[in-house]
This record gives structure tokens, sequence and C-alpha cells, in this order.
């Protein structure tokens, strides 16, 4: 649940109101697929104990429609060769009220809920008399399990001026359902329009940003706000009138769109819908998204002084965290020991607290990987390719940083030291959110080696991000953060790419297969299959499923394995045919990460049988064949599509460190930008430098493209 939603948990009655672009289509005629799923929401919500009120639009728009066909049949030849005629509005909505209700009254009936209908006017709520009388009457069918419909009624109504204040005069059906969620003392108000909810500019422009919460003190001078309704005296302007009307009465208010079908389901479920508007935003939102954002900015400008440092300038800093780490290694470690002894008193599994802990040696081995990439060749500015474009009229292809780059991680807080050493050689500007059981680990970390870095560039080109709640407030921020890496469970990465506009890279499982041949070698099997699996268990290159090739139930070689496994330790699960074979119990599924000391063991046919299980149950990211066949290595090498493939080498090899990177951001399965073990190559982009001599195009008259290939050592100028 987002935590700015968890006031839905003591929502019991609610105002829905239903906008007439929801309700019609765009030729005016009703969206009867709209009106029936919003009546299935409202059926669900009803039956589960909610209390609901609906206020709807449209009865214009319905009038409209059907009284230009009425014209249109009774009109003579003249008539339709006139100008198109203008119909009343009152008229319209007079013969469109029936027609609405009788459609709400049609749906909910097949549903088996009853509605009734409310027709008013802003005259009768001057009556003090008429307030009480509704509220009770309202109260009384509630209690029934009855949908009470509330609508203007357009056809007698006198009001001409804009509703801007809560003395209980409506001008339309926003303010009167704002109006109505004060004087039923409703716990909520949720209003349906054709847009996700409130943007910062017109939601047509590329630009606007969906505004996930109002915030009066800001939002009320930046935001213009566009046409009304289509046909409906409203707009958003309206909504947001009657939302923060409602909100600073003390109902909560949401404007998110009605042409899903779930919307207010999901509101309610707590999810991060549309826009929120709430008395109490200005005191915990403005603080917390303004604070991150200042944050990402910071960090943005930081980096663009690193960017502007020369090579030697960003290798100094390296060199100087490496140092800092290694004197401070006696503070770093009673801050870790401090992690994994709380980390063992609150229960957490093995393999996180094995993760969580830096083992002697650890800070010496990451500060000595960070010296080896302070002395790998500097990779921003590197010219990739230059061609020449036309006499005169040199083009540049450069390396150059993505700019800000989130990476949220749990567990291993020698995850935070890489990650940052690499942020530094790419010059880019880093957010981190560790997890909770490495929180003073980190922060030790995060200031030890933010301590390190010159007061020219700026200690905030690393942020430590202190909560958890602030990751919701960071994944909106994609006009400033570039790039977010999650490292972590399956259950992280896919939170966080379900949640954001930005780019993500990374894996959500880590599902590595090893095949065995039936040409493989059995020592050199025994060797690799048990590495693969027992030297790390947890990490995301470990082994979980071994496959087999039929033949090597009869030469040994299968038994052999199975019983180095189970000498280790090593649980086993079986597919369909290994399980029956080797009397083991049957996996749930080929695709599950164990992250332990077990793994499931199949028989394939052939090495194309192999390739094809990889492709249905894996992950893309490491899978090995162990084979004396060339041909068949070579088959399995360009058939597997995963991120590394190996041939007679343990996956666990599959490591930045290990690949000569230096270090890793994480290991990536996407087929965009980076894949596999992601160095600094995987946090840098391209950018175009053109060199000319007065060039202009003129429609390309007199300008002859060679498109001609230089050498990259070609002069800057010639």
């Amino acid at each position: 649940m987002d935590p700015s939603r968890a006031f839905v948990t003591n929502v019991k009655r609610l105002i829905v109101k239903v906008g007439t672009a929801v309700v019609t289509r765009g030729d005016g005629r009703l969206a009867v697929g709209r009106l029936g799923a919003l009546c299935e929401q409202l059926k669900e919500l009803n039956s589960q104990g909610y209390e609901i009120v609906l206020v709807t639009s449209g009865a214009v728009g319905l009038g409209l429609q059907r009284l230009r066909y009425r014209k249109l049949v009774n009109s003579s030849l003249a008539d339709l060769q006139n100008a198109q005629f203008e119909l009343d509005g009152k008229a319209c909505a007079a013969v469109g009220q029936s027609s609405l209700m009788a459609l709400y009254d049609t749906l909910f009936s097949q549903l088996d809920v009853t509605s009734s209908q409310y027709l008013v006017t802003d005259t009768e709520f001057r009556d003090t008399s008429f307030r009480k009388q509704l509220s009770e009457t309202v109260k009384s069918l509630l209690s029934l399990k009855v949908i009470p419909i509330f609508n203007e009624n357009d056809a007698v109504s006198t009001r001409r001026a804009p509703y801007e204040d809560s003395s209980g005069i409506f001008w339309d059906n926003d303010s009167l359902a704002g109006l109505l969620a004060m004087e039923l003392k409703a716990d909520l108000l949720v209003m349906l329009s054709d847009v996700e909810g409130l943007y910062s500019g017109p939601p047509s422009d590329p630009n606007s940003k969906l505004i996930h919460t109002y915030i009066k003190e800001k939002h009320q001078c930046e935001i213009t706000f566009g046409d009304k309704s289509r046909l409906g005296r409203g707009g958003m302007t309206a909504k947001v009138n009657a939302a923060v009307c409602a909100a600073y009465a003390g109902i909560p208010s949401i404007i998110t769109s009605g042409y899903a079908t779930d919307n207010i389901i999901k509101v309610l479920q707590g999810k991060c819908v549309g826009t929120l508007f709430h008395r109490d935003a200005h005191l915990w939102t403005l603080v917390k998204e303004l604070g991150v954002r200042e944050m990402a900015v910071t960090a943005r400008e930081c980096s663009r002084r690193l960017q502007a440092m020369n090579s030697e300038g960003r290798r100094k800093i390296l060199l100087d965290i490496a140092d800092a780490l290694e004197a401070n290694e006696s503070l770093i470690k009673i801050e870790n020991e401090a992690d994994v002894t709380a980390a063992q008193d609150d229960g957490y599994e093995k393999s996180l607290i094995s993760r969580l802990s830096l083992k002697p040696g650890k800070i010496s081995g990451l500060a000595k990987s960070i010296r080896v990439l302070a002395d790998m060749e500097d990779p921003i500015g590197q010219v990739l390719k230059r061609t020449e474009l036309a006499d005169g009229l040199i083009l540049e292809k450069t390396s150059s940083p993505l700019g800000v780059l989130l990476v949220v991680f749990e567990s291993r807080p020698d995850a935070l030291v890489q990650i940052a050493s690499l942020a530094v050689k790419s010059g880019n500007g880093l957010l981190l959110k560790g997890g909770k059981e490495a929180k003073r680990s980190n922060a030790i970390l995060h200031k030890v080696i933010t301590s390190a870095i010159p007061e020219n560039i700026g200690e905030k080109l690393i942020g430590l991000v202190a909560s958890r709640e602030d990751i919701p407030n960071l994944l909106k921020l994609d006009d400033v953060i570039d790039l977010v890496i999650p490292r972590g469970s399956n259950k992280l990465v896919t939170q966080i790419k379900n949640s954001t506009k930005i780019p993500v890279l990374g894996h959500a499982d880590g599902i590595c297969h090893v095949y065995v041949d039936k040409s493989a070698k059995v020592d050199m099997a025994k060797q690799i299959v048990r590495d693969a699996k027992i030297d790390y268990p947890a990490a995301c290159n470990a082994m979980e499923t071994l496959l087999l090739h039929k033949d090597l139930s009869s030469n040994g070689l299968l038994n052999e394995l199975v019983s180095d496994l189970r000498h280790e330790g090593v649980t086993l699960y079986g597919g369909p045919r290994a399980s029956s074979l080797l009397n083991i119990p049957e996996t749930c599924s080929f695709h599950h990460e164990y992250s332990s000391m077990a793994c499931t063991i199949e028989i394939v046919d052939d090495v194309q049988a192999a390739i094809n299980h990889i492709h249905q149950h894996g992950s893309s990211h490491t899978d090995c064949i162990i084979t004396e066949n060339h041909e068949v290595a070579e088959t399995f090498l360009h058939g597997v599509d995963s991120a590394a493939v190996f041939h007679n080498a343990s996956t666990r090899f599959c490591d930045g460190a290990r690949f000569g990177l230096g270090a890793e951001v994480g290991i990536s399965t996407s087929r965009i930008h980076a894949r596999g073990p992601v160095g600094v190559e995987g946090l840098l982009t391209t950018r175009w430098i053109l060199r000319g001599s007065g060039q202009v195009v003129d429609g390309d008259k007199g300008v002859i493209y060679t498109h001609k290939d230089l050498p990259l050592q070609t002069p800057l100028y010639i």
C-alpha cells in the first residue's frame, strides 16, 4: 500500500462522481461498456460493506443525442438544408435524465443491486430542513444497501455563477459531489474523469506530469486548466475546486480515470492511482517529494562538475575513497557487526546474513578493486566513431554519463562500495537506498566514501536515501533520475518495474542452468557442477537447475553427480523424468530460484532439448554447457538466448570483477542498453559532437555529403 493512501483502511462511506466524458462517448452516445464496468465495481464494493453514493453527469449529453435524432426524423428537406439547429440545454437535460436513470436501474438490477434517484437543485440546499431530511433518507437507504444516485436537475436549475465555497450552494455535479461528501459525512470522494488525474499541464503534452498528490500551497498557482467538459458544465477546474473544498473539510478526495475498469477498487486497496487531495498533504508530502527531488537535482549538479573534471582528478577521487575505506576499516567492522547481530536476533535467514556480513579481508578487497577501477582507461568522452559528413564538417560519436542513477539494493553493504565507485568512474550522480537490515553498515560506508569527495565536486554527488517510504516519491522523478537499478529479490525488482516510468536495468530472477552433455569429462563435470551450486548458493549466478543428457544414466556420471551434490548437503528436486529415475521429490516449478543449498535436476534428450528447456523455464541470466564436443558446444553457445553463456566453466564466473570490469553495479537480463554484468560501460550513453566551419543546410543546396569514416585519431580540426 502506498503510505500516502493508508487512510483508505478506514473508509466506509464514499461518494463516487462520474463525469460526462465517462458516461458518454465522443459522439455523444452512451458509453455502455464503461457504465457496466462502473456498476460492477460498485456492486463488488457494496457487497463488501461499503456505503456508496453515486453522483452522475451525462443527462445533458444523452438528451442532446436523443433530441438531435428526434429533430432529424421530424425535419423537412428544407430544414435539413438550413444551418445546424441549436438545442436548448434544459430540454436536453429533461429528456436525458429519465433515460440515464433507466439505464442505471437496468444495469444495477442485473447485478441484484437496488438504486434510488435524487434530482436536486441549488435552491433546495438553502433549506436546512431539506438538508436534514436528505441526510436521514440517505442514511436509511445506505443501511439497506441501496445505492442513491444524485444528479443536478439541470432542467430547472437557476444557478448562474460558479461554485467557489462550501456555503451549501452548488454549480454543477462536481460541486454537488463535494457538497454531498461534506453533508453526508463521507470518508472519501472519488471523482472519475477521462484522464488519469490532474496533470501539471495539458495531458496531451508529453512534458506534463501526473500530480500524484495535490498540494494547494504548491500547485494552486502553477497549474493552468484547459477547457471545460465536452458537454457538461464542469471540467478539471470544477473537479479540483470540489476536491479541494472536500479535502480541506476533512474528506480525502481522489480524481482518477473512469475509463479503467477497476480504478475505484484500486483506490480502496491503497494503490497510487490518480491525484490525491488531502488537507494534511502539505505536511507529509511536500517535504518528502521536495526532499528527494532536491537530492536528485543536487546529485545531477555535482555529476556535471565531476564530468568537467579531468581524468586524473576522477582517478584521484577513487584512490582517496580506497584509502579512506582502509583507514576506517575498524569503524566499518563495528557497525557491520551490529547489523549482523540485529539480523540474527530478528531471525533473518542465513543466506541474508551471509550477504550482510563484511567478512575479514572484504574491505581490503574492495579497496583493491577500486584501485584497479581507478587505473582503467577513462570512459568519459571517448570518441567511438568519427565521420566526415561533408568537407570541413566532422561528426563525432562520444561516450557520455547517463546522469543520475537510483540504485535500490538489499542486504549487501559491499554493493554500496562497488556502485559508488562505478558512479564516480562513469561521472554519474547517484542515489542509494539499501535494505534496513544493513542500515548502520550503509551509513558508515556512505560517510567514509563521501568524505573523500572534494568540496569542488560536492559530497552530495552520492546521496543515501534514509527511508523506504521515499522510494515511491523517487520513482516519480523521471525528469531528474535517468536509470533505476534494483538489486535484490524477485519481488523488489518486479515492484520497481511496475511502479515507475524511469528505465529499469536489472534482473528479477537468477535461474541459472548447467547442462551436462553425454561427451562431458567426468571430473570436469563434477567440479563445475559442485562449484556452480555450493560456492555461493545465495548468489544470483549460482546453479538452480542441472540438466543431464539421457545417456548419462547408463555411463554412471548421473549417479556420481547426484551423489556428490547430496554429499555436499544439497537438497534435490526432480522434473518428471528425473524424479522418477532418481526417486526424489518432484519440483513444483522449473522456474524457481532456491538461493540456497537446493536445486532441480531433469533429464533431457539432447542439446536442443536443453536449449528449449532453458528458453521455456530460464531467466536469461547465465547458462552453461559441459561437453567435449565442439559442434554441440557451439550449438549451445549460439542457441541459448541468455545474458551470459559459458562452455566448460562455472556459472559463478558471471561477475563484474571476474570479468575484469573492476566492479559491477548489477547484472542485467534486459535486451537493451546493457546486458550481463554491468560495469562502467553500462552506465554510459552517447552524444554527438559536430565541428564545422560555418556550414548551413539551406535545403541541402551546395552541400556535398561524403559520409566518410575517419580514423579515431584524426585531428579535431582538419
